[in-house]
């Protein structure tokens, strides 16, 4: 497995992580642990989960504390992420970017991943009822406390990454080194500004939803049944029309036949672009099989050259 620099920073992570948001959701226990082993043995070491990769009932177990049992000695071999911010409760009460929550968060979720430092901490998305310096001393001082390694957020405008860099740099606090947002072949909005942003400022990009949520995988066909088991079928209300409609079935059939006239599948394109772009650090791709983690590990093999770069944004323009 290939390492990469989480931009310029010192972390160092595989080309492809393991997105965790199915461990205690949609997988159990023995599934989960299943899925972890299996990254683990093809070489993955960036872990990504979040406190709210978890029902929202009282005494509901989740991502976190499967991860940390599942992980036990090997956890030292790994970079561990999380994030924090997100509603943790259904009233939404528990949540936000305040010293005081991210100080209680933070030790909630040591507790629950069963370890004593977090390598990677993201804000997951923005407070807008805090002020960013509060946000960024809060995380310095866990950071000196040696509680984080380092610091990024997620779902971030590109103004207010700069804005954050700026205010670290003045203050002389920890800056955010990552950004972890969706990007995918087929959204490429952060192409306009966030991913100019990261490049001039050194940060790195981990894509969430690399696949689409599953329609780049190749196991959907326009007007065909899907798979009673698929993400985008249990989850149809919150994904399906998000990612299939009219817009995407034409794009999604010319990159799956540019892929088959070069010998590859629709899934190693999607993974193999996403690894040829210089703002990513690593690709978060979820599973709830041990072979989607195998599959997915292999799929960024193939090296695309400039001509193919250039064909692959002709396919995905939009009108």
């Amino acid at each position: 497995m290939k390492q990469r620099s989480v931009g310029r920073s010192g972390l160092r992570v595989s080309q492809v992580g393991l997105g965790c948001n199915n461990l205690g959701q949609r997988i159990d226990f023995a599934a989960s642990q299943a899925v972890v082993h299996k990254a683990l043995d093809l070489g993955i070491t960036l872990f990504d989960t979040a406190d709210t990769y978890r029902e929202k009932t009282a005494g509901a177990v989740g991502s976190e504390e499967f991860l940390g049992r599942i992980l036990g000695a090997r956890r030292k071999d790994i970079v561990l992420a999380t994030k924090f911010g997100n509603p943790m409760d259904a009233e939404g009460t528990k949540r936000g970017a305040s010293r005081r929550y991210i100080m209680s968060a933070v030790e909630a979720s040591l507790r629950r991943l069963g370890t004593d430092w977090i390598d990677l901490l993201q804000v997951h998305r923005s407070d807008p009822l805090t002020p960013i310096e509060e946000t960024l001393r809060a995380l310095d001082d866990l950071t000196r406390q040696g509680k984080v390694r380092y610091i990024g957020c997620s779902n971030f405008a590109a103004w207010q990454v700069v804005e954050a860099l700026w205010t670290s740099r003045q203050c002389g606090l920890a800056p955010f080194v990552s950004c972890q947002d969706e990007y995918s072949l087929l959204m490429r909005r952060p192409e306009q500004a966030q991913i100019p942003m990261m490049q001039a400022y050194g940060i790195g990009l981990l894509p969430y939803y690399p696949l689409a949520s599953g329609l780049l995988t190749g196991k959907y066909r326009r007007n065909a049944a899907m798979p009673a088991d698929a993400r985008l079928v249990v989850h149809v209300a919150r994904y399906r029309d998000r990612f299939i409609n009219d817009a995407n079935w034409p794009i999604v059939e010319k990159l799956e036949d540019f892929a088959t006239q070069r010998g590859h599948t629709l899934l190693e394109l999607a993974f193999s672009w996403l690894a040829a772009q210089p703002a990513v650090s690593s690709i978060i791709a979820g599973a709830t099989k041990p072979e989607q983690v195998a599959a997915n590990v292999e799929a960024g093999g193939w090296g695309l050259d400039a001509e193919d770069l250039q064909a692959i944004d002709r396919l995905t323009a939009r009108d």
